[in-house]
């Protein structure tokens, strides 16, 4: 609404213009597969696997441990 206000105002038939932008939206960013279409998420998955797909990736992570190297130099007390 806020991004083509000016259009919708100007419009003949405003509701019906408004609610086409919407759907259009909702077809183009507003869908998971669009964003695993372009690789910004790595699976859609159905809310009943939810569970199950949380639960083995928090299993993998489990025994993972970071490596950190040891400082050089302390922090020098101000």
């Amino acid at each position: 609404n806020v991004i083509y206000r000016k259009e919708i105002k100007a419009a003949d038939d405003p509701e019906k213009l408004r609610q086409d932008k919407i759907d259009d939206y909702k077809e183009n960013f507003a869908n998971p597969y669009i964003a695993a279409k372009r690789g910004m998420v790595n699976d859609v998955i159905k809310m009943g696997e939810t569970r199950a797909k949380l639960i083995n990736g928090l299993e993998m992570m489990i025994n993972k441990r970071e490596e950190r190297k040891d400082k050089k130099h302390g922090n020098i007390p101000l």
